[in-house]
């Protein structure tokens, strides 16, 4: 074990390998190939993998692919990029269900042989009024006894494919009365005339996740099954099927909460919406709350981690406020981003002082608190550009309202001069499109000269060696905490502002000579990252990761 116990989960392994019950812990990720992984997988992946490290052992990624209909090849190689790029590494070649079908499929013949499961005809709304309610037990299926011989000889037509979808089922047999539905004669096989994306066209049944799942942590030597408290009831059906089949291991399956963030959803099935609808320019949009698509914002690895440790691993569930995935972020950008200047809304300042070939380079911190970080050159030249909120045409703001540019008064250029603004020049519609000012010489690296106070201190980026670069603004895509609360339809709470683009801002060079995905703190505007598919030297794309601080305000 490298750390002491820190949760729940961690002090019954411990407790397990003291007693020797286990020499070796082995636990498993097994994500259904059907869409991007979410935040709750994040979750999930930092605990299953997280426990496998901290006590030595190995955790297997498995793909749950026992429905090919929704299943596909794209959704594999994401789960294995999202799982790496999180800075895991499962145990050897990533494992499949589809790979354990024969054996499940014998195991399946195994139970008939016993008694323990038949081939039913009922239809599935027949089977859902026999199967009762959560206060009514349910009804026995008129085909639950036949012989054996009749369930071989079903289950046999059912896998060469003699009958239609929906024709039978092949189901446990165990007690109907049970007031845990889902022990209430649950379904081992359906028929699904679908080919697979790893067996092709060898089956046309396959198993239930209930069926396969425990088993194949059996075959897989899994110690440890840890799933989220939806699956509580499941275990006694886990259970069940681990004693009543001649299984290699005998796992335990434990939960501990799932990871509920508001503002979000975390459905497959509604994300998917988001993407087939065009709500959002697909799974890895900055805007959803997949993995792909936190990591395209410029969330980081660590930055999810943290955020993993701080939610905790206890079976006490609730909604994690989405403000600690902020503090998250932030505290890893702050301390790992590399500073640099960014104009959003640009506002040429010609420096009417300085020769119009004028040219001098100056150097800042790539990070005030990171030596390793280096230095960037700064390139100064007669004409500059400003924010344009950091210009008020009216002089008489106090300068404790307003702390930036004003006719007639001084702000400093941040790592350069300090400058006057001396003139304003409008267009003929009366909008502002130039200033006129002029540099304080002697104040680059040095105080204010007597008499001069200026009102404080502004990015900016030198017009002529400045990058135009493209920007995108996100914000949360949902405008209310719980955007899937009971049947409404959660995309009435899409926010209209969730994405703001930006066209025509100036960035410093040192930007667009870094890499895609480098995280930068541009000053007094928030982290941005480059775009990690759209982005080159020469079309350089930036998204916002996340502001300086919290400044959304809660819409109801």
């Amino acid at each position: 074990m490298t750390e002491k116990a820190s949760n729940f989960l961690a002090t019954i392994i411990e407790d397990d390998l003291a007693k020797g019950k286990h020499d070796q812990i082995v636990t498993r990720f097994p994500p259904e190939p059907n869409g991007y992984l979410h935040i709750g997988h994040a979750k999930s992946i930092c605990v299953n993998f997280g426990l496998a490290e901290q006590f030595g052992g190995r955790c297997n990624l498995r793909f749950d692919d026992t429905n090919p209909e929704k299943e596909e090849q794209e959704y594999i190689d994401a789960i294995k990029a999202d799982i790496e790029w999180l800075g895991f590494q499962w145990q050897d070649e990533p494992k499949f269900t589809s790979s354990y079908f024969d054996q499940l499929y014998d195991w399946a013949v195994h139970l008939i042989n016993e008694g323990l499961a038949y081939v039913c005809d009922l239809s599935s709304d027949q089977a859902r009024e026999y199967r009762g309610t959560l206060t009514e037990p349910g009804r026995n299926s008129p085909y639950r006894e036949r012989s054996v011989e009749e369930n071989l000889d079903l289950f046999a037509r059912m896998r060469n494919g003699e009958f239609d979808e929906g024709a039978c089922a092949l189901r446990a047999k165990i007690d109907m009365a049970s007031p845990n539905m889902n022990m209430r004669d649950p379904i081992l096989y359906r028929i699904r005339k679908k080919a697979h994306h790893q067996t092709g066209n060898k089956w046309c049944i396959y198993p239930s996740y209930d069926y396969a799942h425990g088993q194949s942590d059996a075959i897989e030597g899994v110690t440890h099954s840890i799933c989220t408290l939806e699956f509580e009831d499941h275990r006694p059906l886990y259970d069940w099927f681990i004693e009543h089949l001649p299984v290699p291991a005998r796992p335990r399956q434990y939960e501990f909460a799932r990871l509920n963030v508001n503002y979000t959803v975390t459905s497959k099935r509604k994300l998917k919406r988001l993407v087939d609808e065009g709500v959002v320019d697909g799974w890895d949009d900055p805007r959803m709350p997949t993995i792909s698509g936190m990591r395209r914002r410029g969330v980081t690895p660590a930055a999810l981690r943290h955020f993993s440790d701080m939610v905790g691993t206890s079976r006490a569930g609730g909604v994690v406020d989405l403000g600690m995935l902020d503090f998250a972020i932030r505290e890893d950008l702050n301390e790992n981003a590399p500073r640099a200047m960014a104009v959003l809304d640009p506002l040429k300042v010609v420096l009417t002082n300085l020769p119009e070939d004028h040219f001098e380079s100056f150097t800042a911190a790539g990070h005030p608190n990171r030596d390793d970080l280096g230095e960037r050159e700064l390139p100064f030249s007669r004409e500059i550009y400003i924010d344009r909120s950091d210009f008020n045409e009216d002089s008489s703001l106090s300068r404790k309202k307003f702390k930036r540019l004003v006719p007639g008064e001084w702000v400093r250029l941040r790592n350069a001069y300090i400058i006057q603004a001396d003139e304003v020049i409008k267009n003929d519609a009366g909008e502002i499109v130039e200033l006129r000012a002029s540099v304080i010489e002697g104040t680059v690296g040095n105080d204010a000269p007597e008499g001069i106070r200026p009102r404080g201190v502004i990015h900016w980026v030198c017009a002529k060696h400045g990058v135009k670069a493209q920007v995108r603004l996100y914000d949360r895509l949902f405008n209310t905490e719980t955007p899937d609360r009971g049947g409404d339809d959660f995309m009435q709470y899409l926010n209209p502002e969730s994405l703001t683009l930006l066209t025509g801002c100036i960035v410093e060079p040192s930007i667009a000579k870094a890499e895609p995905e480098t995280s930068f703190q541009f000053e007094r505007e928030g982290y941005f990252v480059i775009d990690r598919y759209e982005s080159t030297p020469e079309n350089l794309v930036l998204n916002k990761t996340i502001g300086l601080k919290e400044v959304w305000e809660r819409k109801v």
